[in-house]
């Protein structure tokens, strides 16, 4: 039971704090103290004391998509294993479940865009849509190939253990997919230098300009479950790297813990040394990191085949 409530709270509460330490490391390199750590705790509370506003051109799509992909966010969490602690639901296969969960919080997102009937909001969901087909076809293959490695298509049983011994045989291979995942990983939660989550500029706008018309708690959701999934894609490239663990709750998760805040802030240096990539130069990138995963899971068919 300890366990299961260590898993929750850290699912629950740790995730805006990535945020807030994003923006420190952004303000120490700009030269400003910059707003506080808690700064996101501070927003989102403070949306859920407010009423949202609804457009009478909406239906009930746009006012349920905050809520629909919040609660998809949070049951990926669910099967995600952090900290070194087992997550509350796991079973062969659940990394599928896990994938489809995080598209489906991004399908409902671009449905609410659509259903503002803004083209201003239909460009941004358009653009949201064609990046995910190219992301997350590389999230499945970089899956595929650390199942193929742990021989499980259990979160847990990859991320608890079943790389350890990879990093020995095949390094070359995790390295490839560590840095395909963490291009994936800039574009599937909009940061530097695919999209910037400051901007209200036209021309570069894509996740923020989905939800210019969610106010209140539903902005709310929408911001938590942002960090939520930032969140996800940081403990599974954490626990790509970091595959050693002491076997003592508290001790690993003390270790988690530095090495999330390690992960916000090599966020912060990459936002403060990059500038915003061009819109049409995005492809090569999510190209890019496709052709990484590829050359990895060829190595591993061809590895397998002459063991």
């Amino acid at each position: 039971m300890n366990v299961l409530l260590l898993h929750l709270a850290i699912l629950f509460v740790f995730p805006p704090l990535l945020l807030g330490s994003i923006g420190k490391t952004k303000a120490f390199f700009a030269g400003r103290i910059g707003p506080p750590l808690l700064q996101p705790y501070y927003d989102i509370l403070k949306l859920m004391q407010k009423a949202s506003v609804y457009s009478v051109t909406t239906n009930w799509i746009f006012r349920a998509a905050p809520m629909v992909s919040l609660a998809a966010v949070v049951s990926a969490g669910i099967l995600m294993p952090v900290a070194g602690v087992k997550p509350p639901v796991q079973f062969g296969g659940d990394l599928i479940l896990f994938v489809y969960l995080l598209a489906l919080a991004r399908f409902v997102i671009v449905l609410a865009a659509l259903d503002t009937g803004s083209s201003f909001e239909g460009m941004g969901a358009s653009r949201e849509a064609t990046f995910g087909c190219l992301s997350e076809i590389t999230v499945f293959l970089n899956l595929t190939i650390l199942a193929l490695l742990s021989r499980s298509l259990s979160l847990s049983e990859i991320f608890l253990g079943g790389l350890s011994s990879s990093w020995l045989q095949v390094g070359p291979v995790l390295i490839l997919v560590v840095v395909s995942f963490f291009l994936v990983l800039l574009v599937e939660n909009s940061r530097i230098p695919i999209d910037d989550p400051e901007t209200h500029l036209e021309l570069t706008m894509i996740h923020e300009v989905m939800v210019l018309d969610h106010s209140g708690v539903d902005l709310a959701y929408i911001l938590y479950g942002k960090a939520v999934k930032l969140f996800l894609f940081g403990t599974m490239l954490v626990s790509m790297m970091m595959t050693f663990r002491t076997q003592d709750l508290w001790v690993d998760t003390i270790f988690f813990f530095f090495e999330m805040i390690g992960f916000a802030i090599l966020i912060g240096v990459v936002e403060s040394t990059m500038a915003r990539l061009r819109l049409n130069k995005v492809s090569f990138l999510l190209f890019s990191a496709f052709i990484f995963s590829i050359f990895g899971f060829i190595v591993i068919l061809v590895r397998g085949a002459h063991p």
